[in-house]
């Protein structure tokens, strides 16, 4: 595990506001939310936005301590919920190894799928034959 991982695991933050930060989770979009509080054009890589969000999220929970008139709850939240997505992504990319692909449906012919399942209950072939 990296050593911001580490870092993130032992934060503590107002139950607040991780809870409303976990709401905001489902709601996420990677580029807007890292343009907009990075102040970059393209989103960087994971670790390195984890790395400067860390950064940012520090000098907002200081505001908070501080009762800084500039502290904004809201934007806090949102750092939050990009620092929590990206410790995701940064944490799924270094755990698991990449899955299988998913195996395709072997094809067999329509008489054999049919007959495949459960007997007929009327012990006929078909409802109507053509004869």
């Amino acid at each position: 595990m990296t050593d911001c991982l580490a870092v993130l695991q032992s934060l503590y933050r107002p139950r607040l506001l991780v809870s409303a930060a976990r709401f905001g989770l489902e709601h996420y979009r990677r580029g807007p939310a890292l343009r907009r509080l990075l102040g970059t054009d393209v989103a960087p890589a994971p670790r390195a936005a984890l790395e400067r969000l860390r950064a940012l999220e520090a000098e907002q929970d200081a505001d908070r301590r501080a009762r800084a008139a500039s502290y904004s709850p809201a934007r806090h939240v949102e750092i939050l919920i990009a620092l929590m997505a990206e410790a995701r992504l940064v944490a799924r990319a270094t755990s698991r190894p990449p899955a299988p692909a998913p195996r395709r449906p072997e094809m067999r012919p329509a008489a054999a799928r049919r007959d495949a399942g459960q007997p007929k209950a009327s012990g006929m072939e078909a409802l109507r034959r053509a004869t």
